[in-house]
């Protein structure tokens, strides 16, 4: 069983600090961490806090959002946040249309990632684009598919832009297991969530744990695994309802849905 790291937008009203001592005590040795809250508390005391912890942080979310003014420089400086933290991962919400045509918000995405790709090499982080579920596509990511992403991802190598790869927005996909297969290189972060349905009236925060919705996580776990992944997995749910337990219970009860998805993923044939 791959090792698990919990992403604290799962918790989000638990402070980073509780965050820590919680995994800490629970015997978690990853987490992946969002950058508001890193900065609030302050990134040198964040990654003191981490590193004091014996954690280690599998990814940082987010950068992306190329259509925005300052897109530039606001990546740059989450890939040096990235590189403090020992994250080796930036996660990549990519933006909506920010008022352009489809094609050009696409095309601006490429762009950026071109121009961010030497620093990803220099301090030694992988640009992780994350494609997300088409209803997205106007306001959240204008990259709507695992095939449009990885088409992003070609002209580079996989250690400086890879992906993210979340069940929640890739699950639906007939695709999805051949392109795994055949791009096993540029994985750079795997989350799991469940799909459930109805969706609440904001869709953003209608996931749920692993095994409480419609993925099949089984074979997506080993078409992930197969493909050569050796990095841990992470559990990244925006869910309301969650997010007003205690964390300590979130946490419990998120390394219970882990463990049992995992483990039928490994019994199956």
């Amino acid at each position: 069983m791959r090792p698990f790291s919990f992403n604290q937008a799962t918790a989000k009203y638990w402070p980073l600090v509780d965050v820590v001592k919680g995994c800490e005590a629970a015997g978690v040795r990853y987490v992946g961490l969002w950058r508001e809250p890193v900065e609030e508390y302050g990134l040198a005391r964040s990654a003191q806090l981490v590193r004091d912890a014996g954690l280690t942080v599998t990814s940082l979310c987010r950068g992306g959002f190329f259509g925005a003014d300052d897109w530039f420089d606001d990546n740059r400086r989450a890939l040096d946040e990235c590189a403090e933290l020992g994250a080796p991962a930036l996660v990549l919400v990519c933006g909506g249309l920010f008022g352009r045509p489809l094609v050009e918000a696409r095309a601006r995405v490429a762009a950026g990632l071109e121009a961010l790709a030497p620093h990803a090499l220099d301090v030694g982080v992988t640009l992780a684009v994350e494609p997300m579920h088409p209803m997205f596509a106007a306001d959240r990511s204008v990259v709507a598919s695992l095939a449009g992403a990885l088409e992003l991802c070609a002209p580079f190598p996989a250690a400086a832009v890879g992906i993210t790869l979340d069940t929640y927005h890739v699950w639906w996909d007939e695709q999805v297991l051949p392109l795994i297969e055949a791009n096993g290189d540029r994985i750079a972060s795997f989350q799991l969530a469940d799909w459930v349905v109805p969706l609440p009236a904001d869709v953003l925060v209608g996931r749920g744990l692993p095994g409480t919705g419609h993925v099949d996580f089984a074979p997506l776990v080993k078409a992930v695994l197969a493909a050569g992944y050796d990095r841990p997995i992470e559990v990244e749910v925006f869910n309301e309802e969650l997010w007003q337990r205690r964390g300590e219970d979130v946490l419990r009860d998120t390394i219970a849905a882990y463990e049992s998805v995992m483990g039928m993923a490994s019994s199956t044939g």
